[in-house]
């Protein structure tokens, strides 16, 4: 659902048609009940504090844009500015963002976000592109191209077939296994995971790079079976429950964060029981592994198709950018590796547009674009 419907609803501007969309995101799932209050509350908050007039403010920022597709863009600077606010410090601006960076006269950049695709890997080393307008389908493996799906098989034998799923940098990809089980993959992920379960026998599949939300089908609807998700030295053990996992190959630290349910997080060196709002730190280096109290819904916002950033330096922010829009960054100057940055950006706009916001905190003095490689000053 876009984010524009929550501020709509906010704002009591929402339509019968968009408030019926609305109400059928919003009973999904605690989850989505527990965000919208969230950003309630934060918007609220905001509205507050701030007197703006986001319409002109946004109409002078529109002017701007459109005046400048030919030259560098530092008009940004005074739009901003007029609106009296600094970028990724005041919540309202980066909600107005979002509200208005749906529109296409927006769209003057060049480096698109990232979009649905992935590569599939039968047991047989067959791999198959599933992107966006692709349908394929064989015996129980159905996708559309933004979702993989497979039917849990009538008659069946006990071998266990895997197959595996690549998302590149610049995708990412949907799947529901044979169990129910719910997959959402971020850019940059790899898994493997059985074609289809054997009922009453443990299930268990391995992120074996990457980041994953899960929805696991509860063990009651599996003939008690439980589920294990296995990563670099740590397994997690669940019953029935929503949690994310964080393992990319070029981060020292694997994270496991529960939204609902319980897990268990284990490997050799400890052993945690997490209760939603917690997360586990696993170095993998060290093999240490520690428990803490954490902001699930930062950690969960690329699942709503939002940046969520609370006090991050600009080198790890400018990781998770080069995964979504598939480019790389060269940073030139050791004190803006360490600038921190707070904010909620959309995952659905061009990055020029997001580097141009960052620049406008004067934390960043300036960017350069060489095709893939992006030069931060």
């Amino acid at each position: 659902m876009e984010f524009k419907l929550i501020i709509k609803k906010l704002n009591d501007t929402i339509t019968e048609e968009e408030n019926i969309q609305f109400e059928s995101w919003y009973q999904e799932s605690q989850r989505h009940r527990d965000y919208f209050e969230h950003v309630k509350n934060n918007y609220s908050d905001s509205i507050n504090d701030i007197d703006i007039d986001k319409d002109a403010a946004w109409e002078l920022l529109e002017e701007k844009i459109k005046a400048s597709q030919n030259q560098t863009s530092s008009y940004w600077k005074y739009a901003v500015a007029a609106m009296v606010v600094i970028l990724l410090s005041v919540p309202v601006f980066t909600k107005l963002l979002k509200e208005s960076s749906s529109s296409q006269e927006f769209v003057t950049t060049k480096i698109l976000p990232g979009v649905d695709k992935a590569i599939l890997t039968l047991d047989d080393g067959t791999q198959i592109a599933l992107e966006n307008g692709a349908n394929y389908e064989k015996e129980n493996i159905v996708s559309n191209g933004e979702k993989i799906v497979y039917k849990s098989q009538a008659k069946k034998n006990n071998v266990v077939v895997y197959n595996t799923l690549s998302i590149p940098r610049g995708g990412e990809f949907s799947m529901e296994l044979s169990d129910g089980t719910k997959v959402q993959l971020n850019s940059e992920t790899q898994i493997k995971y059985p074609v289809n379960f054997i009922k009453g026998r443990t299930r268990q599949v391995e992120l074996v790079y990457g980041e994953a939300y899960f929805e696991v089908s509860s063990s009651d609807e599996n003939e008690g079976s439980k589920f294990f998700v296995l990563n670099n030295s740590q397994s997690i053990e669940v019953v029935g429950t929503k949690f994310n996992v964080k393992a990319y190959k070029d981060e020292d630290f694997i994270y496991t964060t529960l939204a609902e349910g319980k897990v268990q997080v284990e490997s050799e060196n400890g052993t945690f029981l997490l209760e939603p709002g917690e997360q586990t730190v696993f170095n993998t280096k060290t093999k240490e592994i520690s428990k803490t109290i954490t902001d699930v819904y930062a950690e969960l916002a690329w699942i709503d198709g939002d940046f969520m950033f609370n006090k991050k330096p600009l080198l790890d922010i400018i990781k998770v950018l080069s995964r979504w829009y598939d480019v790389d960054f060269v940073i030139q100057g050791e004190s803006i590796k360490h600038q921190k940055f707070n904010g909620q950006l959309s995952r659905k706009q061009n990055l020029e547009i997001i580097l141009e916001l960052i620049k406008t905190t004067e934390k960043l003095e300036s960017y350069e674009i060489k095709g893939k490689t992006i030069i931060l000053k």
